[in-house]
């Protein structure tokens, strides 16, 4: 039996611009909506777009954004940590937004990569339908296998609008998930020394 398609199979089962314009069409006419008003007639279009940008990580592969590295650091072996990382991901229950900052930290064996592809890994598996749990296990894993790294700290604090604009309606409320590994989660000493450095 087989479970697996191959990779022409998924191209002709790929929705086109067009087909998804259409779906939108209707999603408007099911809330009621006329789509044929003016100040709706490109509003389906303009909604493909958008979406291409929110989901866009799903073309995206992080561990090749972790592909160079560098060994000239002069043998530097302590935890390196990159704070306030804006996060912007869609929930995958209700596909609302999810507005928040991660912390990520890492330490190097022998090498280190380029500051900017922490953000970038962030970034790419934001833009997705997520949970935040799997959010930040997803990036504490990838950076942990692609790095050979000796322990890898992430940290997501975020507002849910499933929740602030719709159900239990909490404008306030704020959601944080840690993932630890290696010596983050081995040793208390890196986890706290992690911790005081994100608090500041």
């Amino acid at each position: 039996m087989k479970l697996v398609k191959d990779e022409n199979e998924l191209k002709k089962e790929s929705i086109s611009d067009k087909e998804a314009e259409e779906a939108f069409v209707k999603i408007l006419t099911w809330m009621g909506e006329d789509p044929g008003r003016e100040g709706l007639l490109e509003t389906p279009k303009r909604v493909v777009k958008a979406f291409k940008e929110y989901f866009k990580g799903y073309k995206e592969d992080p561990k090749e954004i972790l592909n160079k590295t560098f060994g000239d650091v002069d043998g530097y072996d302590d935890m390196v940590v990159q704070k306030n990382i804006s996060v912007q991901s869609h929930c995958e229950h209700h596909m609302a937004p999810i507005i928040g900052i991660a912390h990520v930290a890492y330490i190097p064996k022998e090498r280190v990569v380029g500051l900017s592809k922490l953000a970038r890994v962030v970034e790419v598996f934001s833009k997705r339908l997520q949970t935040q749990e799997r959010l930040t296990m997803q990036i504490a894993t990838t950076l942990m296998e692609s790095l050979d790294a000796k322990g890898v700290a992430v940290t997501i604090d975020s507002t849910h609008q499933c929740m602030t604009m719709r159900g239990i309606k909490k404008e306030q409320a704020t959601t944080v998930t840690n993932y630890y590994l290696g010596q983050f989660k081995e040793d208390l000493s890196y986890q706290n020394r992690y911790l005081r450095f994100i608090a500041k």
